[in-house]
Protein backbone atom coordinates (compact mmCIF):
# COMPACT_ATOMS: atom_id res chain seq x y z
CA UNK A 1 0.00 0.00 0.00
CA UNK A 2 1.12 3.25 -0.45
CA UNK A 3 2.32 5.46 2.00
CA UNK A 4 0.02 8.54 1.87
CA UNK A 5 -3.06 5.52 2.35
CA UNK A 6 -4.27 5.42 5.74
CA UNK A 7 -5.68 1.25 6.91
CA UNK A 8 -7.71 1.36 9.70
CA UNK A 9 -7.24 -1.82 12.12
CA UNK A 10 -9.62 -4.78 11.23
CA UNK A 11 -9.43 -4.84 7.31
CA UNK A 12 -8.86 -7.38 5.38
CA UNK A 13 -8.09 -7.07 2.16
CA UNK A 14 -6.36 -9.02 -0.59
CA UNK A 15 -2.60 -8.55 -1.49
CA UNK A 16 -4.04 -8.24 -5.50
CA UNK A 17 -5.94 -5.23 -4.78
CA UNK A 18 -4.71 -1.94 -6.49
CA UNK A 19 -5.29 1.12 -3.62
CA UNK A 20 -4.04 4.47 -4.98
CA UNK A 21 -2.75 7.42 -3.17
CA UNK A 22 -4.79 9.53 -0.65
CA UNK A 23 -7.34 6.40 0.02
CA UNK A 24 -8.78 5.62 4.07
CA UNK A 25 -9.97 2.01 4.40
CA UNK A 26 -11.61 0.56 8.01
CA UNK A 27 -13.07 4.65 8.94
CA UNK A 28 -14.51 4.31 12.54
CA UNK A 29 -17.89 5.67 12.37
CA UNK A 30 -18.63 8.02 15.15
CA UNK A 31 -19.20 6.31 18.31
CA UNK A 32 -17.15 3.15 17.17
CA UNK A 33 -13.75 2.50 18.09
CA UNK A 34 -10.66 1.76 15.67
CA UNK A 35 -10.98 -1.89 14.83
CA UNK A 36 -14.11 -2.53 16.57
CA UNK A 37 -16.02 -3.10 13.10
CA UNK A 38 -14.54 -5.76 10.56
CA UNK A 39 -14.02 -4.18 7.21
CA UNK A 40 -13.63 -6.86 4.32
CA UNK A 41 -12.92 -6.13 0.51
CA UNK A 42 -12.36 -9.17 -1.82
CA UNK A 43 -9.79 -10.21 -4.47
CA UNK A 44 -9.57 -7.95 -7.39
CA UNK A 45 -10.44 -4.78 -5.89
CA UNK A 46 -9.10 -1.37 -8.03
CA UNK A 47 -9.67 1.54 -5.15
CA UNK A 48 -8.95 5.15 -7.08
CA UNK A 49 -7.47 7.97 -5.12
CA UNK A 50 -9.31 9.97 -2.72
CA UNK A 51 -11.56 6.82 -1.73
CA UNK A 52 -12.88 6.61 1.54
CA UNK A 53 -14.51 2.97 2.94
CA UNK A 54 -15.93 2.99 6.90
CA UNK A 55 -15.57 0.20 8.82
CA UNK A 56 -18.29 -2.67 8.93
CA UNK A 57 -18.39 -3.10 5.39
CA UNK A 58 -18.31 -6.25 3.34
CA UNK A 59 -17.17 -6.47 -0.09
CA UNK A 60 -16.76 -8.93 -2.81
CA UNK A 61 -14.49 -9.27 -5.21
CA UNK A 62 -13.76 -7.44 -8.84
CA UNK A 63 -14.79 -4.41 -6.90
CA UNK A 64 -13.75 -1.15 -8.15
CA UNK A 65 -14.32 2.99 -7.60
CA UNK A 66 -13.43 6.27 -9.21
CA UNK A 67 -12.13 9.07 -7.34
CA UNK A 68 -13.03 10.69 -4.30
CA UNK A 69 -15.92 8.06 -3.86
CA UNK A 70 -17.60 7.74 -0.13
CA UNK A 71 -18.76 4.61 1.05
CA UNK A 72 -20.39 4.68 4.61
CA UNK A 73 -20.35 1.89 6.89
CA UNK A 74 -22.01 -1.47 7.58
CA UNK A 75 -23.18 -2.20 3.99
CA UNK A 76 -22.89 -5.67 2.08
CA UNK A 77 -21.81 -5.32 -1.49
CA UNK A 78 -21.63 -8.24 -3.81
CA UNK A 79 -19.02 -9.05 -6.47
CA UNK A 80 -18.21 -7.18 -9.56
CA UNK A 81 -19.68 -3.99 -8.44
CA UNK A 82 -18.13 -0.77 -9.49
CA UNK A 83 -19.00 2.49 -8.24
CA UNK A 84 -18.21 5.78 -10.07
CA UNK A 85 -16.28 9.05 -9.09
CA UNK A 86 -18.13 11.53 -6.78
CA UNK A 87 -20.53 9.18 -5.56
CA UNK A 88 -21.64 8.27 -1.96
CA UNK A 89 -22.99 5.56 -0.84
CA UNK A 90 -24.52 6.32 2.93
CA UNK A 91 -24.50 2.99 5.47
CA UNK A 92 -26.84 -0.10 5.51
CA UNK A 93 -27.32 -0.38 2.34
CA UNK A 94 -27.24 -3.89 0.32
CA UNK A 95 -25.47 -3.67 -2.98
CA UNK A 96 -26.03 -7.46 -5.16
CA UNK A 97 -24.13 -8.57 -7.67
CA UNK A 98 -22.70 -7.11 -10.61
CA UNK A 99 -24.33 -3.36 -10.29
CA UNK A 100 -22.73 -0.53 -11.89
CA UNK A 101 -23.42 2.90 -10.36
CA UNK A 102 -21.99 5.84 -12.08
CA UNK A 103 -20.38 9.15 -11.09
CA UNK A 104 -21.75 11.44 -8.49
CA UNK A 105 -24.70 9.45 -7.78
CA UNK A 106 -26.17 9.99 -4.09
CA UNK A 107 -27.44 6.53 -2.57
CA UNK A 108 -28.85 6.90 1.12
CA UNK A 109 -28.93 4.62 4.33
CA UNK A 110 -31.92 1.16 3.70
CA UNK A 111 -31.59 1.43 0.07
CA UNK A 112 -31.50 -2.16 -1.85
CA UNK A 113 -29.97 -2.43 -5.21
CA UNK A 114 -30.36 -5.98 -6.77
CA UNK A 115 -28.29 -7.67 -9.43
CA UNK A 116 -27.31 -6.35 -12.36
CA UNK A 117 -28.85 -2.97 -12.02
CA UNK A 118 -27.45 0.17 -13.15
CA UNK A 119 -27.30 3.46 -12.32
CA UNK A 120 -26.91 6.59 -14.42
CA UNK A 121 -25.13 10.03 -13.48
CA UNK A 122 -26.30 12.28 -10.61
CA UNK A 123 -28.91 9.96 -10.25
CA UNK A 124 -30.36 11.16 -6.68
CA UNK A 125 -31.93 8.39 -3.85
CA UNK A 126 -34.26 9.74 -1.20
CA UNK A 127 -35.16 7.80 1.96
CA UNK A 128 -37.13 10.37 4.29
CA UNK A 129 -40.71 10.67 3.72
CA UNK A 130 -40.89 13.99 5.99
CA UNK A 131 -37.66 15.51 6.70
CA UNK A 132 -36.46 16.79 10.23
CA UNK A 133 -40.04 14.97 11.03
CA UNK A 134 -39.20 14.14 15.06
CA UNK A 135 -39.82 10.56 13.69
CA UNK A 136 -37.73 10.59 10.58
CA UNK A 137 -35.52 8.21 11.88
CA UNK A 138 -37.83 5.57 12.88
CA UNK A 139 -39.43 5.51 8.91
CA UNK A 140 -36.49 6.19 6.76
CA UNK A 141 -36.53 3.51 3.53
CA UNK A 142 -34.69 3.99 0.65
CA UNK A 143 -35.98 2.88 -3.43
CA UNK A 144 -35.49 -0.52 -3.88
CA UNK A 145 -34.14 -1.43 -7.61
CA UNK A 146 -35.11 -4.83 -8.44
CA UNK A 147 -32.84 -7.16 -10.33
CA UNK A 148 -31.26 -5.65 -13.82
CA UNK A 149 -33.35 -2.34 -13.63
CA UNK A 150 -32.22 1.35 -15.30
CA UNK A 151 -32.10 4.64 -13.53
CA UNK A 152 -31.27 7.11 -16.27
CA UNK A 153 -29.36 10.10 -15.36
CA UNK A 154 -29.82 13.26 -13.44
CA UNK A 155 -33.42 10.71 -11.90
CA UNK A 156 -34.55 11.35 -8.48
CA UNK A 157 -36.32 8.39 -7.00
CA UNK A 158 -38.44 8.59 -3.62
CA UNK A 159 -38.59 7.03 -0.26
CA UNK A 160 -39.53 3.45 -0.52
CA UNK A 161 -40.50 3.17 -4.16
CA UNK A 162 -39.49 -0.16 -5.76
CA UNK A 163 -38.19 -0.25 -9.06
CA UNK A 164 -39.64 -3.62 -10.88
CA UNK A 165 -37.20 -5.95 -12.53
CA UNK A 166 -36.17 -5.22 -15.62
CA UNK A 167 -37.47 -1.82 -15.49
CA UNK A 168 -36.18 1.60 -17.45
CA UNK A 169 -35.74 5.20 -15.74
CA UNK A 170 -35.84 7.84 -18.46
CA UNK A 171 -33.37 10.33 -17.45
CA UNK A 172 -34.19 13.65 -15.52
CA UNK A 173 -37.11 11.36 -13.99
CA UNK A 174 -39.01 12.13 -10.64
CA UNK A 175 -40.17 8.93 -9.37
CA UNK A 176 -43.04 9.02 -6.73
CA UNK A 177 -44.28 5.53 -6.94
CA UNK A 178 -43.57 2.03 -7.92
CA UNK A 179 -43.09 1.19 -11.61
CA UNK A 180 -43.61 -1.67 -12.97
CA UNK A 181 -41.39 -5.15 -13.89
CA UNK A 182 -40.69 -4.82 -17.35
CA UNK A 183 -42.04 -1.25 -18.09
CA UNK A 184 -40.27 2.29 -19.28
CA UNK A 185 -41.28 4.76 -16.76
CA UNK A 186 -40.71 8.89 -17.67
CA UNK A 187 -41.22 12.59 -16.47
CA UNK A 188 -42.18 14.85 -13.44
CA UNK A 189 -43.57 12.66 -11.62
CA UNK A 190 -42.61 9.45 -13.79
CA UNK A 191 -45.78 7.40 -15.60
CA UNK A 192 -45.52 4.63 -17.42
CA UNK A 193 -45.36 5.04 -21.27
CA UNK A 194 -44.58 1.38 -22.52
CA UNK A 195 -42.46 -1.78 -22.16
CA UNK A 196 -39.33 -2.36 -22.68
CA UNK A 197 -39.97 -4.88 -25.22
CA UNK A 198 -41.35 -2.14 -27.23
CA UNK A 199 -38.54 -0.08 -27.36
CA UNK A 200 -36.48 -0.16 -30.54
CA UNK A 201 -32.37 0.51 -31.05
CA UNK A 202 -32.54 3.78 -33.40
CA UNK A 203 -29.44 2.63 -35.08
CA UNK A 204 -31.03 -0.64 -36.43
CA UNK A 205 -27.87 -2.72 -34.52
CA UNK A 206 -30.11 -5.21 -32.68
CA UNK A 207 -34.10 -5.67 -33.06
CA UNK A 208 -34.81 -5.13 -29.46
CA UNK A 209 -32.26 -2.97 -27.34
CA UNK A 210 -33.36 -5.30 -23.88
CA UNK A 211 -33.59 -9.14 -23.76
CA UNK A 212 -35.95 -10.19 -21.22
CA UNK A 213 -34.38 -10.75 -17.58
Amino acid sequence: MKETTRIYKNVQIAADAVVEDFVVLGHPPRGKYDGELPTVIGSGAVIRSGTVIYAGNRIGKNFQTGHNVTIRESNEIGDDVSIGSLSCIEHTVKIGDHVRIHSQAFIPEYSVLKSGCWIGPNVVFTNAPHPLCPKVKACLKGPTIEEGAKIGANSTVLPGVVIGKGALVGAGSVVVKDVAPHSVAAGNPARAIKKTSELKCRRGLTKQPYEAI
